[in-house]
């Protein structure tokens, strides 16, 4: 999991790729973290298009409600 500290008057939208960038997964067992989790779950204050295209390209599955 990763946290990014704002000013509290900064939406929450803008910060999903920066918080997402600073994910690392730990392996079960030796070898590096992975960068990419498997799915994300997120509120509708993240359904985004551009959001959602971020996640598309990296290839992460996404629970966001319209």
């Amino acid at each position: 999991m990763s946290i990014v500290v704002t000013a509290g008057q900064r939406g929450d939208s803008p910060q999903f790729e920066p918080v997402l960038e600073k994910v690392r997964v730990p392996r079960i067992g030796p070898g590096r973290p992975r960068v990419r989790p498997n799915r994300v779950r997120a509120d509708k204050a993240y359904a985004s298009r551009k959001n959602r295209a971020y996640l598309r390209r990296r290839r992460i599955r996404c629970a966001i409600p319209d």
